[in-house]
C-alpha cells in the first residue's frame, strides 16, 4: 500500500467515525430539548460538550489529513517540473553504470538539492544503502585539504587521521554488500585544485578498485554527487565528461547540464499535464497563473518558482521542504 492509498484509507475511516460521532450528537441535542428532569438535562448537557469536543478533535485531525494528501499531491507534479535535460543524462549513464560520480551545477537558489533528491529516485532502493553527506561549507576553507579528509574518515567510521586509501577501501567494503551514495554539498567552497585532487587521489582509488573487482563482487551502485551552489565548478580545469561514450570510465565524473530558469513554456506544459494534481484554481486561468509565478521568481528561478507554486496550491515550501528533501 503507498503513502497516498494509506492516508486514503485513514480519512475514509476517520470520516465514517466522524459521521457517527456527529449523529451521536444530534441525538444528544434533541433529547436535550425535550428533556424534563434537571438531572437528566444536566447529564445530556455534559455528554453533548464532550461529544462536541471529540467532533472538534476529529474535525482537526480530518483537515490535516486533507492536507496532507493534498501536500502529496503537489509534490507528486512538481517532481516533474524542469530539470528534463539533467535527468535524461543521469538516467543515461545510470541504466548502463552501476558505478559514476556527477556534478550538480547552477547559481545559487536554482534548486541543487532537489534536483539531487529528484534524481536518487531514479536508483530504486539507494536510500537503504550507505549514505555520507558532507557539507564542505562548514568544515574546509579551499586551501585545507585535511579538514575533509579528517571529516570524510569521521563518517565512514574511521578515525580522523586516517589515510585516504584506507577511507577509500572503507568505502569499497561497504559497496560490497549494498549501495553507497556519498554526496559532496558546496564543492564551489573548494579550490580547483583541491577538488581536482580529491577526485583523483580519492574517487579515482575507489572506483578503480570496484570496476576492477570480479563481477560476483558486488551487484551494487556507488554513486557520488558533487553539488556545486556557485555554477562555477562545471568550467574548471576538471576531467568533466557530457556524454555517454563507449569510452567512458567512471573515474571521470560527469557533468550534468547546468541548471536554467523554468521558461513560460516548461511551466505551460507541466500545468496542464499535471492538471488532475494541481489545485483548480491553479488551472481555471493558466495563462494568469504562469505569469504570476514569473512574477514572483524573478522570471523562473527554480526555487522561487517552486516557492511560488506551493503558496498558490495552499501549501507552505518551508513546512514541506525538510519532508520533501531527504537528502
Amino acid at each position: 500500500m503507498s503513502s497516498e492509498q494509506h492516508l486514503q484509507h485513514k480519512r475514509h475511516a476517520l470520516q465514517e467515525h466522524y459521521n457517527l460521532v456527529a449523529e451521536k450528537l444530534k441525538m444528544l441535542r434533541r433529547d436535550y430539548a425535550i428533556a424534563a428532569d434537571t438531572l437528566i438535562r444536566f447529564q445530556l448537557e455534559k455528554q453533548i460538550e464532550q461529544t462536541e469536543a471529540e467532533l472538534n478533535e476529529l474535525d482537526q485531525h480530518l483537515y490535516l489529513l486533507e492536507r496532507a494528501l493534498s501536500s502529496g499531491r503537489v509534490y507528486r507534479a512538481l517532481m516533474k517540473l524542469g530539470y528534463r535535460e539533467q535527468t535524461r543524462a543521469f538516467r543515461r549513464f545510470i541504466e548502463t553504470h552501476s558505478v559514476g560520480a556527477f556534478l550538480i551545477h547552477g547559481s545559487l537558489y536554482y534548486g541543487q538539492r532537489w534536483l539531487l533528491n529528484r534524481l536518487v529516485r531514479h536508483v530504486p532502493d539507494i536510500m537503504t544503502g550507505k549514505i555520507v553527506r558532507i557539507e564542505l561549507s562548514r568544515i574546509t576553507r579551499r586551501s585545507d585539504s585535511a579538514a575533509l579528509w579528517r571529516e570524510l574518515g569521521g563518517r565512514v567510521g574511521l578515525g580522523r587521521q586516517s589515510s585516504i586509501p584506507e577511507i577509500a577501501e572503507r568505502v569499497y567494503q561497504w559497496w560490497r554488500t549494498q549501495d553507497v551514495l556519498l554526496i559532496l554539498y558546496d564543492v564551489d567552497c573548494l579550490s580547483e585544485t583541491f577538488l581536482y585532487e580529491l577526485i583523483q587521489d580519492f574517487w579515482l582509488l575507489l572506483a578503480t578498485k570496484v570496476k576492477t573487482a570480479s563481477p560476483q563482487a558486488s551487484q551494487f551502485k556507488l554513486l557520488m554527487f558533487l553539488v556545486d551552489y556557485d555554477g562555477c565548478v562545471g568550467s574548471w580545469n576538471i576531467p568533466f565528461v557530457e556524454k555517454l561514450e563507449s569510452t567512458w570510465k567512471p573515474h571521470n565524473p560527469v557533468k550534468l547540464p547546468r541548471i536554467t530558469e523554468f521558461s513560460e513554456y516548461e511551466l505551460t506544459n507541466w500545468l496542464e499535464h499535471e492538471a488532475d494534481e494541481l489545485p483548480t484554481n491553479m488551472i481555471d486561468a493558466v495563462d494568469e497563473t504562469i505569469q504570476i509565478i514569473l512574477k514572483n521568481s524573478d522570471n523562473g528561478i527554480p526555487e522561487s518558482a517552486l516557492k511560488e507554486i506551493c503558496h498558490l496550491s495552499g501549501c507552505n515550501w518551508y513546512d514541506e521542504e525538510e519532508k520533501w528533501l531527504r537528502l
